[in-house]
């Protein structure tokens, strides 16, 4: 298949539903790593940096989820689901399963800093919602940690059902969301 069947192939997402796919994917795990690292680092100046990266880099993801799902809304390729029956109905599910997570734990990424009080990279300071109220810092913090395990974990279980259709299934699924060869 050229290049150019490639990408204005009916069957494949369009290029910029693929871009940001991927980039949503890469500042996820990113993101991921980044939280679940800030505590190796002592306290100081180089922790506030890994924090101030994390915070950062989750206001990108939070603007680019938000052009992601307007441009999935309103000009992205819609392809239907391979198969049928229940394995349909599992890929419907899944699809909404990692949007819905991602927004809650993007919503509560942003969150976060003002109910906890932070600053970026000593430059900016970020003030409590509520300086008092540790329960609610506690909850919206172990929240958010555990919805981003989730889904990082969804999105392992996504990326596992893509190799199974491609070395299992011998189908072109994976290839639906792969940028065009050149």
């Amino acid at each position: 298949m050229s290049t150019a069947d490639f990408t204005h192939n009916p069957l494949n997402y369009d290029s910029r539903s693929i871009r940001l796919h991927w980039v949503t994917a890469a500042l996820v795990t990113v993101l991921w790593c980044l939280g679940q690292t800030v505590d190796w680092f002592p306290k100081g100046d180089l922790r506030t940096a890994v924090r101030s990266t994390h915070i950062t880099l989750g206001a990108v993801l939070a603007l680019i989820l938000a052009y992601r799902i307007w441009w999935r809304i309103s000009h992205g390729r819609r392809l239907p689901a391979r198969g049928s029956g229940i394995e349909a109905t599992l890929a419907r599910f899944a699809h909404f399963a990692l949007y819905a997570v991602l927004v809650l734990t993007v919503a509560l990424g942003v969150a976060n800093p003002w109910v906890r009080g932070d600053n970026l990279f000593n430059l900016l300071t970020i003030p409590a919602f509520d300086p008092g109220n540790k329960m609610l810092r506690h909850q919206v913090g172990a929240l958010h940690a555990w919805l981003a395990n989730a889904l990082l974990c969804l999105a392992a279980l996504h990326a596992a059902s893509g190799l199974a259709h491609r070395f299992i299934g011998k189908d072109d699924v994976l290839r639906r969301m792969l940028p065009a060869r050149g």
